[in-house]
């Protein structure tokens, strides 16, 4: 897998940044089994379908399937789902067109109950967003224990390019992506991504965001 290159990182991470490497505090979201002691890295292979399906294959740097999502567009509901290599549902990401902030929700396996709620996702608020570049996309993470919000848990920062991103804990990187461009891509407006998880980050919620991530730069005009 390709490195990310020393301008897209500089540009996505702040110079003090420090990367999450903490084995008595593993960051764990959707599941424990997510976390090793080692970075990974994965490659994210988008293919687009229809404007109602897009199926992402997700695998390690020797092309064995790790995850894969697969999605349909409903009425109230812009659903994908996370499986595992086995096709066992991991996590669901929805997003309720109808809702005034466009906030994607994610939930344990393919419920939606509150029970079952994990962490959301939304954009940066407007006040924040005018401190930055126009062209940046900055998200919030909550926890589904974080009921105030006054904080985000985790934070993504996306290169005014587009071409990379970081994701956050605080002031420490948990993990990074980029994005590969070729002919073929272009011409049917799907990306190929790869992804760096940092040890002891649970990877399965890094790809998840990365999801996510592409889904709101497909849909910019929409605020969330």
């Amino acid at each position: 897998m390709t490195a990310t290159t020393e301008e897209e990182l500089s540009e996505a991470a702040p110079p003090l940044a420090r990367l999450y490497r903490a084995e008595s505090d593993p960051i764990v979201v959707i599941g424990e089994k997510f976390i090793v002691p080692n970075t990974v890295e994965l490659k994210i292979q988008q293919t687009v379908f229809s404007v109602a399906e897009n199926y992402f294959d997700i695998t390690d740097d020797n092309g064995n399937p790790v995850f894969k999502v697969r999605d349909k567009l409903f009425s109230f509901h812009n659903r994908r789902v996370l499986f595992d290599a086995n096709g066992n549902p991991l996590v669901s990401l929805r997003q309720k067109i109808l809702s005034v902030h466009r906030r994607w929700k994610v939930f344990r396996g393919e419920s939606e109950k509150a029970s079952d709620f994990l962490f959301s996702v939304k954009k940066s608020s407007l006040i924040l967003l005018r401190m930055k570049s126009k062209t940046d996309t900055s998200l919030d993470i909550f926890l589904a224990s974080n009921t105030t919000e006054s904080l985000p848990d985790f934070r993504i920062k996306e290169n005014w390019r587009g071409t990379s991103c970081t994701v956050f804990q605080g002031d420490a990187v948990i993990a990074e992506m980029y994005r590969n461009h070729n002919l073929k891509s272009l011409v049917i407006n799907a990306d190929n991504y790869g992804i760096t998880a940092y040890p002891n980050v649970d990877y399965a919620f890094v790809v998840a965001l990365v999801v996510i991530l592409d889904e709101i730069n497909r849909n910019g005009a929409a605020e969330l």
